[in-house]
């Protein structure tokens, strides 16, 4: 039996990486805290539940015309327990946003900030 599961989300006017890619536009300070605040917050809340998105970049990042942030596209999303190692598989994430443990191969892993910061 196949187990699939959609998440449905309402309409998000942009992605990070279009609005980042637009010459003439600027993030304030204030807008860069917002999202970033509201990607922590995300991704603890998704880290709490043991859950590792494993696919954070600006393509993935929605946002609405309010400032609103919101996470998507959790096709490579894994379960981790910590108390549990079990190897994962190092073929995750965009190449160009991969973490260093990543790059040399590494198998055991948890959860990293490098890609945000």
């Amino acid at each position: 039996m196949s187990c699939s599961l959609y998440l449905v989300f309402e309409y998000m006017e942009h992605d990070l990486a279009g609005l980042a890619s637009h010459l003439g536009l600027k993030f304030t300070e204030a807008l860069a805290r917002c999202y970033m605040e509201q990607l922590f917050r995300g991704l603890d809340h998704c880290h709490n539940y043991g859950v590792l998105h494993r696919d954070i970049k600006g393509s993935n990042l929605l946002t609405d015309n309010n400032g609103i942030l919101k996470i998507v596209d959790f096709g490579l999303a894994s379960f981790f327990d910590p108390n549990q190692a079990q190897p994962l598989t190092s073929r995750v994430v965009t190449l160009w946003y991969r973490p260093p443990e990543l790059l040399l191969g590494a198998t055991y892993y948890g959860t990293t900030v490098y890609c945000i910061i």
